[in-house]
């Protein structure tokens, strides 16, 4: 038995199926650096990633609607786009060690790829892509709910983040400076698909910044960090 096998046997087993077109699995924890290196790697999990967003985003909404049958649906909005943000999955992804599956080009474990959250999230959502090619829906919310939903209710549980932090840092600074806060994109990375995007946040000479896989997303995470800085979280 390979290596490789001996790797995908070890996931399998923590996630609690057993894939029918292992190639699905190996192509999930394909990242892109390893298959430039390996010549005889001609696909990524980047496709993968794509359906798997959308998997987990339904599952997420079910289980929301489900728990919070009396939140309206701008709040439910709130709460799944914090779920399935890129910090959230990728703490996740961790709950199984996700990081020691996947494979990486030499340059990017060096830099500590398998420890980061884009990447991380990324694969974390290839793997839901490529059960779901290879079964169904329905499979890949049992997995879902018998692996992850209660580590995705601790994460709720233990953090704010889901709420509106631009509306309150903007609350805050017309109060106490008599300014509103202001936003730049400052870095786009990633394929057009799957983005990652660094934002600023200004508040008079205070500065902040945050990633996340929407602009949306980082300026919220960078509105978190700016009402910690000015000291009101």
């Amino acid at each position: 038995m390979s290596l490789i096998d001996v790797k995908l046997d070890e996931l399998e087993e923590k996630l609690g199926y057993s894939f029918k077109n292992r190639e699905l699995l190996y192509r999930a924890l394909t990242h892109t650096s390893y298959a430039f290196e390996k010549k005889d790697v001609t696909e990524n999990y980047e496709v993968l990633e794509f359906l798997g967003d959308s998997v987990i985003g339904l599952i997420v909404s079910e289980k929301l609607v489900e728990r919070f049958p009396e939140k309206s649906e701008g709040e439910l909005s709130q709460i799944r786009a914090f779920l399935v943000s890129e910090p959230s999955l990728a703490k996740l992804a961790r709950s199984v060690d996700l990081g020691k599956f996947i494979f990486l080009g030499k340059g990017e474990i060096k830099s500590g790829g398998k420890e980061k959250d884009s990447i991380l999230c990324d694969v974390f959502e290839s793997i839901f892509g490529a059960i779901y090619l290879d079964s169904n829906f329905e499979t890949a919310k049992k997995i879902f709910e018998n692996k992850f939903i209660d580590e995705m209710w601790q994460i709720l549980e233990k953090t704010r983040t889901y709420k509106d932090y631009k509306s309150y840092l903007q609350e805050i600074t017309q109060r106490d400076f008599k300014t509103i806060p202001q936003y730049r994109v400052i870095k786009e990375e990633g394929p057009e698909h799957s983005k990652e995007f660094t934002v600023e946040c200004w508040v008079n000479d205070y500065v902040s910044v945050a990633s996340g896989k929407s602009k949306k997303e980082a300026e919220q995470l960078a509105a978190e960090k700016m009402l910690e800085k000015l000291g009101i979280l």
